[in-house]
């Protein structure tokens, strides 16, 4: 669970073991989900590496790994003594490539939805869902 400066309903991560994912990816993708859904704004804070590898029943150095990426990217901030927290930057992003890895990642959700019976308007229902539910956390 990750705590929040803000009265929102708590952000949990899960791991899918059987993904084939790297469970560092999952992370990764989880975090910058929750951003990206409005369930994790900056100057909320992450568990620490001892808590979240504990909680998710990982290695440290997994957790670190994922952390570290994330630092990299400008996602994270971690202050020393404090704790790491969602930075308040706004990622600075080349639009073409943005592009590229969205389409990419469109491809792969629907091709991958597909897959276990899902329909596109299926998918759209869901993500206009997550939409709204992202939109009332914010309010």
């Amino acid at each position: 669970m990750i705590g929040t400066a803000h009265p929102r309903k708590p952000f949990h991560l899960t791991l899918d073991l059987r993904s084939g994912v790297p469970v560092y990816r999952q992370i990764i993708d989880q975090v910058i989900g929750g951003i990206a859904s409005g369930a994790l704004v900056g100057g909320d804070q992450l568990p620490t590496v001892r808590q979240l590898a504990v909680d998710l029943s990982i290695n440290p150095n997994t957790v670190i790994r994922a952390y570290r990426e994330l630092e990299i990217r400008g996602v994270l901030d971690t202050l020393q003594g404090t704790g790491t927290f969602i930075s308040h930057k706004k990622v600075e992003r080349d639009d073409a490539e943005q592009q590229r890895r969205l389409n990419q990642l469109v491809s792969e959700f629907v091709a991958r939805a597909g897959s276990a019976g899902f329909t596109v308007q299926e998918l759209l229902e869901q993500l206009q869902a997550l939409q709204s539910d992202g939109a009332r956390k914010r309010r």
